[in-house]
């Protein structure tokens, strides 16, 4: 199973102010580059200007638009012209039909290199909701679609000043996608979650992850 190794330089989002945001676009590179020689896969990172997305460029292999700037045009057009693979997040406040605006954004300054990741929808109150139909929905844009498993469980701002969440849902709802036709998979893991910097409660166990992946390959090969 080829996989990507994702992490951020910077946390701008995060919902307390004084929460840990990272090491910074410098430092944080330089360690993404280091994961892409020593361990040979592919890296991914987020960005949240135009300057960004070109430092970021010049080190990884997929530069990918948070879920909260989705509409900003300049960010994602910026990103498609340094010919890095972009990696589109769907909005949680937009339905997945609203994201074909996005990709067209992408694809009007020859965005052909593109993957759109889902990761769930916000009603508010601390929740997100996950509809399986936005899969095959988004898959009609034309490129990869990816289920971000993690994320979608997460609750945001639901501890106060930072987010929780209901990992136990995350590998029932990575199996569900895959099922329904996601291309790939978004999926958050750590040693130990609740020692995690960011996102901790809806982290799926490193332990865990081989048992997940394992059928997740299974569910991969009987829909297809």
């Amino acid at each position: 199973m080829p996989f990507i190794f994702k992490a951020s330089f910077d946390k701008a989002n995060r919902t307390s102010g004084k929460s840990k945001r990272g090491p910074g676009l410098e430092a944080g590179l330089e360690i993404l580059a280091k994961v892409r020689t020593k361990v040979g896969v592919p890296v991914l990172t987020d960005v949240h200007t135009e300057d960004q997305a070109v430092a970021a460029a010049a080190v990884v292999d997929v530069v990918q638009i948070p879920a909260f700037l989705c509409r900003q045009t300049d960010l994602i057009q910026a990103a498609v012209r340094t010919k890095a693979i972009v990696n589109l997040k769907k909005g949680q406040f937009l339905s997945p039909q609203e994201m074909e605006q996005v990709v067209k954004k992408a694809a009007d300054v020859g965005g052909k290199k593109l993957l759109v990741t889902d990761r769930g929808t916000t009603f508010g109150y601390n929740n997100l909701v996950s509809d399986m139909r936005a899969i095959p929905i988004m898959k009609e844009f034309g490129f990869p679609i990816v289920y971000d498993a993690t994320h979608s469980v997460q609750m945001p701002g639901g501890d106060g000043n930072k987010s929780s969440g209901n990992s136990e849902f995350a590998p029932v709802l990575a199996k569900a996608a895959v099922a329904a036709g996601a291309d790939g998979m978004f999926i958050e893991t750590h040693p130990e979650p609740m020692k995690a910097w960011s996102d901790g409660p809806n982290m799926i166990p490193l332990r865990d992850m081989g048992k997940v992946l394992s059928q997740l390959v299974k569910i991969h090969k009987a829909v297809r």
